[in-house]
This record gives C-alpha cells, structure tokens and sequence, in this order.
C-alpha cells in the first residue's frame, strides 16, 4: 500500500537511487539526490518521486528527453563531481566488501557511444514502436532519441520501425542493432511468423535499400549485402548475428592500452572468455596467445581472421566452457601472463585455479564489480597482490561500470 511522506535523501545507492533513512528501513527513491527534500510515493522500500522540496546544486539537466521513462539511463541528473565519485565507489564498495583494501583509480571516462544497442519492438493499437522498457516494468518507451547510442542506429529506428512492422505481434520482439564498419547489423528475435518468399524477398530488398550490412531473423541470415565487421589490430572479424561485442569502441581501446601495459614483453599469453578476440588480436602483435570461450561462433569467427591477418603472432583459439572446465593450475603455468574477460557472473571457478597457478601476471576486464571482487579475493588468498584496479565508464548513465585490474606474484 502507498504512501505519501517527505524524505530527505542521505545517500546514492548502488543503483542510483536516492536513499532515505527511515525508522523503518532504508527507502529508494529513483531520480533523487543526495541532500534533497523529496515528496514521495511509498510502497514498501521503494519511493516514485513526486516533488523536490529542496533540490541539491549537484542537481542538473538531463541530456535526454527520455530520462525519467526510459530504463537505460540512471543517472543523467547529477553533476559530473558527484557522477565520477559514484561510480568509483562502486568498485571501492566492492572490494570493501570482500574485505580488499585497495586504491581504487579515479574513474577513465574515454568518451564515444555505444555501438551494439538491444531494444524492444512492440505493436500496439497506435503502430509499431522501438526502444527501452520503463524501469522494472514491461511498459515500452519509444526513443527518438539518446545521447549514448551511436547517432547510426538512433537514426535508422524510423527505417527499421517499417521495415519490421508487418512482423511484430503484440507479444513484441528483440531487435539487436550493430554499428559495424561495413554498415548496420541486424538481428530480429521473437518471431513466429514463417517467412514465405513474397516475405523474404520484400524484407531482403528493403533492408539492401537501408543499407544494412545483414538481416537476420533468428538463425536465419535474410540479407547481407556486406560482411558485417570489426577490425581488432590488424584483424578483421566477420560477426555472427547477435554476437557480444564491447559496447563502445573507445572504451574498449582504453581497455586494451591497460592490458598491454600490463602484461608488458612475454612470450605467450592465455586469452580467457576471449569472445572473438578484441584482446586476442592486440595481444597477438607482442605474443603467442591461446584463446579460449564458450561459445562456437565466436571461436570460429576468430580463427577465421587470424588465418587472414598479418604481422601477429600465432594464434590458437579453442571452444572451452570455462565454467564447469576452467584452465588447471598446470594449463595456466604455460603461460608468462593470463588476460580474463568473463560474463557478469565472474570466473570463479577459473579464479580458484589461477590462485593455485605460478604465474606471475594476471589481469581481469570486468564489467560487474561484485564478481571481480570475489574473484580478486580468491586470487589474493592464493598470494596475489593487487596492483592497480581502474573502472571504465563504458556504460554512461548507467548503473554499471567496467573494471580493469592487474595481479602480480
């Protein structure tokens, strides 16, 4: 049951949210600030802001029309002080957590927009619409526009809104765009409607018309006027359909600046959750690197392009689910360093037998800090000592935050 009460807003969670302290319990309260007198509707441990009685002076305007709807973004009201001291301390808390007392780098922002975008498309009684859910809610929001995306895919929604709309039901469906360097890459999931000819070659044609590099529907590739790539060092790595790619290409960049600093001049180099080698190919121009991941396209993707890539090292990328069949300690002391790059869910179990390993250097990309730290903790216990942790802000506006950090014995 709701409730209108004045709150005074004490702290940021780790969310973004305003945070009240109550007799009761600690309130959340979206899109509020630290210092602010707020009027809010209360359910439980959650407040929807109505009013601001007294708003803080780190209290800006939004870059977005969108925000305040829209799930994506979480912080675009706050100043850019309060901003990057949030977002390190969410590696700071972190690592406090697991008991690490560590010297957490101020926060690199290296800029650029998100090239890979994951947006909803839904059919209502007004149309076909594209974009982001509300926060916890199925409600869609359609954007037309958004200061974090690549200006490419924002400008092609009103395309792709046609081009899709004799397909999308009201159950809706999953539209995963990305910017590639021969065009955008298209991936429509969710459909039940089977593709007759008349379908397909309209929906081959249009797309060709849009310029788009493919289209897929699922598995099955309905276009594709132009291979659809990336180029990491001197490779260049055709994408399967949906595939993870790192959101925005400065980040990654910086990313790898960092890794390569790390490890230094070595002979060979284990490359673990290497996806289809944005690390491998870098690492690959100073030494010998033994790629694994889980995931058969990727793999296939990256050897593809290291058999055509010039001036690197030998590379061998092998399909290996590093979750239930981690490198042993003995794998592991093949190689001068380790680079890992897991899921959100961390590389525990691979973390245990890297603390078991004599290797001297191990770095971790991460881009959920609660996991990292964990795995740090194993890594430490095992006679680590951390280095340097540094969080990336690849996801501006988010709630999320990349993490580089480097181990030494």
């Amino acid at each position: 049951m709701s409730d209108e009460r004045e709150l005074l807003i004490t702290r940021l969670g780790a969310q973004g949210d305003g945070v009240a302290e109550t007799a009761g319990a600690p309130v959340f309260v979206p899109f509020a600030l630290a210092g602010e007198r707020v009027i809010a509707d209360v359910d439980g441990a959650r407040g929807r802001l109505l009013r601001i009685l007294q708003p803080s002076p780190d209290r800006i305007e939004p870059a977005c029309c969108h925000f305040g709807t829209c799930g994506g973004c979480v912080v675009q009201h706050m100043s850019s002080n309060v901003y990057r001291a949030w977002k390190r301390d969410l590696v700071v808390s972190a690592f406090a957590a697991r008991g690490l007392d560590v010297t957490v780098g101020d926060l690199v922002q290296p800029g650029g927009k998100r090239r890979r975008a994951v947006l909803s498309a839904e059919r209502s009684d007004n149309g076909v619409a594209i974009g982001f859910h509300e926060a916890q809610s199925h409600a869609l929001v359609a954007i037309t526009e958004c200061p974090v995306l690549d200006p490419k895919i924002v400008a092609a929604i009103p395309a792709l809104k046609t081009l899709i709309a004799p397909l999308i039901s009201k159950l809706g469906a999953r539209l995963t765009v990305t910017a590639t360097k021969s065009g955008l890459d298209v991936l429509l999931d969710g459909i039940e409607r089977k593709l007759t000819p008349d379908v397909r070659s309209r929906l081959a044609s249009e797309a060709s018309a849009l310029q788009l590099a493919r289209l897929a529907i699922g598995n099955d590739v309905v276009v594709e006027t132009l291979p659809p790539f990336l180029t990491f060092a001197t490779a260049d790595v055709v994408l399967s359909p949906g595939c993870f790619v790192q959101a925005v290409a400065e980040a990654e960049n910086e990313m790898v600046r960092r890794i390569l600093a790390a490890v230094g001049k070595v002979k060979s180099v284990a490359d673990l959750f290497c996806g289809i080698g944005a690390f491998t190919f870098p690492l690959a121009a100073r030494a010998k690197v033994l790629a694994f991941d889980g995931n058969q396209p990727a793999i296939a993707a990256l050897n593809a392009a290291a058999k055509k890539a010039t001036g690197l090292k030998p590379i061998t990328a092998r399909v290996r689910d590093l979750f239930r069949e981690p490198l042993s300690p003995l794998e592991l002391n093949e190689h001068d360093a380790i680079v890992f790059d897991p899921p959100r869910a961390g590389a525990e179990a691979q973390a245990q037998r890297l603390a078991r390993s004599k290797v001297k250097t191990v770095v971790a990309a991460s881009c959920n800090p609660a996991t990292l730290a964990r795995d740090a903790r194993h890594l430490v216990d095992g006679g680590y000592k951390i280095e340097s942790v540094t969080p990336i802000d690849q996801f501006v506006y988010s709630a999320h935050v990349e993490v580089v950090a480097v181990f030494r014995r």
